[in-house]
């Protein structure tokens, strides 16, 4: 971590980045697959699909934290399954953060990717499928080319968000330094404590930085997505 940087505030930053990374990570694969359903497929229950993928958007971050708690805490149903026979544990832990910053930052990722779908000519998988190739190579030799900068628009945005989650974060797995507490979560706690104020601002302007190249990138690759359909 650089030399400005407090050990407290390095451990901060250090385990924002690794709970966002590993939020993208696992939740893009569900993703890509839940933004080509809703770009491609009529099924029955799409509608409520799609409000229940962006829901974390409409709710208090609060209450979103405190639905995993009932339900990947310890003695939540899955919490409490995973924890006995898997040994896997979310609550009070930086895996729980990492789950709470994916499933925030989960309808940016679907919002971007669809959008990328959408923009491809179906006629362009349908030609594809004519000549005998089955729906799988289909997405992967035609659509997926051409859809990666839009996934990667998604991811970073997700990426993003990650790493400003805060509400939802604090209220699952609380705020414990070295262990959950996050980049926002420092500055939360910096900014009780007096004389904490330029740690704070520090970490204020880091994450401006974060926020602002991603936003900078998201926006080239969704440019990169209408060139690449465009043929230019």
């Amino acid at each position: 971590m650089p030399d400005w940087l407090s050990p407290e505030e390095g451990r901060a930053l250090a385990l924002s980045l690794r709970v966002s990374l590993w939020a993208v990570l696992a939740s893009l694969p569900l993703g890509i697959f839940v933004a080509y359903a809703l770009a491609r497929w009529d099924f029955r229950g799409k509608q409520l699909l799609n409000g229940l993928v962006h829901l974390p958007l409409i709710l208090p971050p609060v209450v979103t934290g405190y639905l995993l708690l009932l339900t990947f805490g310890k003695r939540g149903a899955v919490g409490q399954f995973l924890d006995q026979w898997f040994g896997i544990t979310f609550a009070f832990h930086w895996t729980g953060a990492a789950l709470a910053a994916a499933v925030m930052a989960f309808p940016l990722m679907v919002r971007a990717i669809r959008l990328a779908v959408e923009a491809v000519d179906p006629r362009l998988e349908q030609a594809a499928g004519t000549l005998g190739a089955p729906p799988l190579q289909v997405f992967a030799t035609v659509t997926l080319p051409l859809i990666l900068p839009g996934i990667l628009a998604g991811a970073i945005l997700a990426f993003a968000k990650a790493m400003g989650e805060f509400g939802a974060t604090i209220t699952f797995v609380s705020n414990i330094p070295g262990q959950t507490q996050t980049l926002p979560s420092a500055i939360y706690t910096f900014l009780q404590v007096p004389g904490g104020e330029p740690q704070a601002l520090r970490l204020v302007l880091i994450a401006i930085a974060v926020a602002m190249t991603a936003l900078l990138l998201s926006e080239w690759a969704s440019r990169a997505v209408a060139r690449r359909i465009a043929g230019r």
